[in-house]
């Protein structure tokens, strides 16, 4: 496999592999494991959420939610500007992807902080300010193209970047280093590197990203996800994991989560998707998160069938344009950084 054929094959894989976690979640976000056993008992194949689910009613099995489809708004945006962000245009996305959910009878719209971060910003609020209360993982969720557009390297720079998609809703330590975090490994990944190779530069990342944004929330990230990888390395139940690590919408419960759940399913994307479904709570996130630095870091190659194929007829999901296009951008970055014009501080 030449270097472009195993980028390529890794940018897929870190697409699909958050669709299929988000698919296979989606069912049960928001359930806890009691009430996932009582409708569902074990979640081990795509299904339909139950009749009037909070979140998921009007969905059919196989479909993802708001990760997957804010996460392609964000590559989508992130190609249309280049490689950069224009916030305003941003807002704009986000605010009409709402939308697009009302229209569609759909109820798994924006959080309450988000759309109020956005509307100040419409209003004219500085972006520096809308997003300094935001601690959730709404950031971290969407964050995977810009692990597939830019490398790690050099930090500085990366972390820019990543900063610039959460500040909006999210300029708070916490999120900041969950989302880079969380980029790194995919980042990594689109270069070859295995998942445990990759949480190395992870950590780095989380450690530093915590320095950006307002000091809300946890102070340390990188901790946090270090502990949940501990806990994996212990091959302790999944029910036991889940009640010491956490699974809630906090930065620092599910993004720490869906590491130890890519480390307890062995980095295969179809096993840490089964995990994340049954472990509760905000199991479509846990489950996208996972299949995206899973899926980055063994390529769709690695994922088998079973899981691509519902998951692609069910969805209108551009994969292999958008990872041809996030590759470009990543060329593009490679080229300015060797050049000079990119050098973080």
């Amino acid at each position: 496999m030449t270097g472009y054929d195993l980028q390529y094959d890794r940018a897929c894989g870190a697409l699909t592999g958050m669709a299929i976690g988000d698919a296979m979640g989606m069912p049960s976000q928001t359930l806890s494991r009691a009430e996932i056993q009582q409708h569902y008992g074990t979640i081990s194949t795509f299904v339909a959420p139950f009749p009037d689910h909070p979140v998921s009613h009007g969905l059919t099995a196989a479909q993802v939610t708001d990760d997957t489809e804010q996460a392609m708004l964000l590559a989508t945006r992130l190609i249309r500007d280049g490689g950069t962000l224009d916030e305003a245009q941003w807002a704009r996305d986000l605010l009409g992807w709402e939308a697009d959910v009302r229209a569609r009878g759909l109820r798994d719209l924006l959080g309450p902080s988000s759309k109020a971060a956005l509307d100040a910003i419409l209003a004219g609020a500085s972006t520096s300010e809308t997003g300094r209360n935001g601690t959730t993982n709404g950031a971290a969720m969407r964050i995977a193209p810009m692990g597939i557009s830019a490398r790690t390297d050099p930090l500085p720079d990366f972390l820019d970047r990543v900063e610039l998609a959460c500040r909006m809703t999210h300029n708070t330590g916490e999120a900041i280093a969950a989302a880079a975090a969380v980029a790194a490994v995919v980042s990594c990944g689109i270069e070859g590197q295995s998942f445990d190779t990759a949480v190395i530069s992870a950590l780095q990342a989380a450690a530093e990203g915590q320095k950006r944004g307002f000091p809300v929330g946890e102070r340390d990230m990188a901790q946090k996800i270090s502990a949940a990888l501990a806990a994996a390395d212990t091959g302790t139940a999944v029910a036991e994991f889940a009640n010491k690590i956490g699974t809630s919408v906090a930065s620092h419960e599910s993004v720490a989560a869906a590491f130890g759940v890519v480390r307890l399913a062995g980095c295969d994307p179809w096993k840490a998707a089964v995990i994340a479904a049954n472990i509760g709570d905000d199991t479509d996130t846990i489950g996208a998160i996972a299949g995206a630095m899973a899926g980055a870091c063994v390529g769709r190659s690695g994922i088998g069938p079973k899981a691509t194929g519902p998951v692609l007829a069910a969805n209108d999901l551009p994969v292999d344009r958008i990872a041809r296009e996030l590759l470009q951008l990543r060329a593009s970055h490679d080229h300015r950084v060797a050049d000079g014009a990119e050098c973080g501080p």
